[in-house]
């Protein structure tokens, strides 16, 4: 999932990119965000630099992030092991962090960013059924960022690395964002039209009654066998508090069928709180069904883990309300560095 319509814009930053931010406030959401979503665009023009041969001057690339005062050593670009693309890199920042003593958010030193779908990558498409059936975890991908990511936590503490990702790059720095959360080690994620294995209900028309029925139901539903095969204990250990207390930014828009029932998900978990049902959804939004009936092997209670993407305690919630009727404009990376943007700014907790 990511820019499956050919793109009409120019991989180059001049003519698409953000206004030019040369000394980025980072207490400043706005910033940060054009900073994360250019960087993840700098891995989709470094992808399409290597498909087009576009080399030395030709390359379009670099200045996705030099702009910004990254750099991008070519030992730490994430290729396929499948077919060999680019479909992430670590981004190092040369900020002089003397010139930020009053910085609420601490800077990155480190940001690994990952681009979405590519239309002629095989292995995407690979992957993107791995998300229907609630399985990215178990794919090549998601084994070679946590890896990569434990790895820079290691070396330069949590504090020092961010992560960053748009479609189905948001699935897998999401996936590894949970993961280091749950470990102690959160670090900063920036989650762009991230993908999410629910019925798109914000999408199937507006009847707020029928939907809300549904989702109650289907609460109960998995509520009910958690409380049956005991699947509510976990959910009470160090690691699943760890991860309530992570507080990723999900960039949503409203009309995007891919990501859009982030906002019904959490508006309703929001609704079964106020009408006193809170443990109910809590329950059901930490068990998939899905992944007892397509797991390798898994049973009931392995059915419940942090590994379906919605199962998400908390996040910021950016949600972009700018009417678009082209796909490309309501999935693309591009809307998140537009300073003009329609958009609310949530935050949710369960």
């Amino acid at each position: 999932m990511g820019n499956l319509k050919k793109s009409t814009r120019s991989d180059e930053l001049s003519r698409s990119g953000p206004p030019q931010i040369p000394n980025p406030d980072w207490n400043n959401l706005y910033h940060r965000t054009t900073v994360a979503s250019c960087l993840v665009q700098g891995v989709y023009a470094k992808e399409r630099d290597r498909e087009n041969n576009r080399n030395g001057s030709e390359s379009l690339a670099t200045p996705w992030w030099k702009s910004f005062n990254f750099t991008l050593d070519e030992s730490e670009i994430l290729y396929d092991a499948f077919d060999g693309s680019i479909y992430g890199a670590v981004f190092q920042n040369m900020i002089n962090y003397e010139n930020t003593p009053n910085s609420i958010v601490v800077p990155p030193r480190y940001v690994i960013a990952l681009r979405g779908t590519v239309p002629s990558d095989v292995s995407d498409w690979i992957h993107n059924s791995r998300i229907v059936l609630e399985k990215l975890h178990g794919g090549g991908k998601h084994m070679h960022v946590i890896r990569k990511i434990y790895s820079l936590v290691a070396k330069h503490g949590n504090t020092a690395v961010w992560i960053a990702g748009h479609s189905l790059g948001a699935g897998l720095a999401l996936l590894a964002g949970k993961d280091m959360a749950m470990s102690g080690l959160p670090v900063e994620a920036y989650i762009f039209n991230p993908p999410i294995s629910l019925i798109p209900l914000e999408q199937c028309g507006y009847n707020h009654e029928l939907n809300f029925v549904y989702r109650l139901t289907r609460d109960l539903f998995k509520a009910g066998i958690a409380k049956v095969v005991d699947l509510d204990e976990g959910q009470e250990g160090p690691r699943y508090k760890n991860l309530a207390s992570w507080r990723p930014h999900l960039f949503v828009n409203q009309s995007d069928v891919i990501c859009s029932e982030y906002i019904g998900y959490f508006n309703h978990v929001v609704t079964m709180t106020e009408a006193g049902l809170g443990e109910i959804s809590r329950l059901a939004s930490g068990y998939s069904v899905r992944r007892m009936l397509f797991g390798d092997g898994e049973n009931w209670s392995s059915s419940s883990t942090p590994d379906h993407l919605h199962f998400l305690p908390s996040a910021f919630m950016i949600v972009n309300k700018t009417e678009a009727s082209e796909f490309y404009n309501k999935h693309g990376i591009h809307q998140w560095w537009n300073h003009m943007l329609k958009q609310s700014t949530t935050f949710s907790s369960y």
